[in-house]
C-alpha cells in the first residue's frame, strides 16, 4: 500500500509469513486487488475523514483504512467483521487515537457503500 517501490517487500513479507498456503495465497490475491484500487478507496477516503488529509495521516492508519475500504466496497465480507478487524490491527500497530478514528471513518464508509450496493455485505 506504499507503493510501487515497496512492493516486492510486501509479497516478500507475505511468502516468508508461517500461514497456511491458502492463506498466503489469498492474502497476495487480496492485496493486488486492493492495491489497484487504492485510487477509488482514496476518494471514498477523503469524503469521510472529515478534516484530515489522507496524505497526512499516518502512514499505518491510511493503509488500515484503504484496505478495509477495499473489503467493504468489495463486499464479500460482512461490514462488522471488516470494521472489528480494522480495529484490531489500529490496537496493535498505530496508536491509542486510531481506533476510534478508524471505527468512525469506516462507519460513514459502510453506510456509503451500503446505499450503493443496496447494502450488501452488511451483517444485521
Amino acid at each position: 500500500m506504499q507503493g510501487p517501490k515497496a512492493w516486492e517487500l510486501v509479497v516478500a513479507f507475505i511468502d516468508d509469513s508461517r500461514e497456511e498456503g491458502e492463506t498466503i495465497t489469498a492474502s497476495s490475491q487480496m492485496l493486488e486487488r486492493a492495491f489497484a484500487d487504492r485510487n477509488g478507496c482514496d476518494e471514498l477516503l477523503a469524503r469521510h475523514a472529515r478534516h484530515w488529509d489522507l496524505s497526512r495521516l499516518a502512514m499505518v492508519d491510511r493503509n488500515i483504512l484503504r484496505l478495509a475500504t477495499f473489503e467493504l466496497r468489495e463486499g464479500k465480507t460482512p461490514f462488522k467483521v471488516v470494521i472489528s478487524e480494522a480495529i484490531s490491527l489500529a490496537k496493535e500497530f498505530s496508536s491509542s487515537e486510531s481506533p476510534r478514528f478508524v471505527n468512525g471513518v469506516l462507519d460513514a464508509v459502510a453506510r456509503e457503500v451500503g446505499r450503493d450496493t443496496g447494502g450488501a455485505g452488511e451483517s444485521k
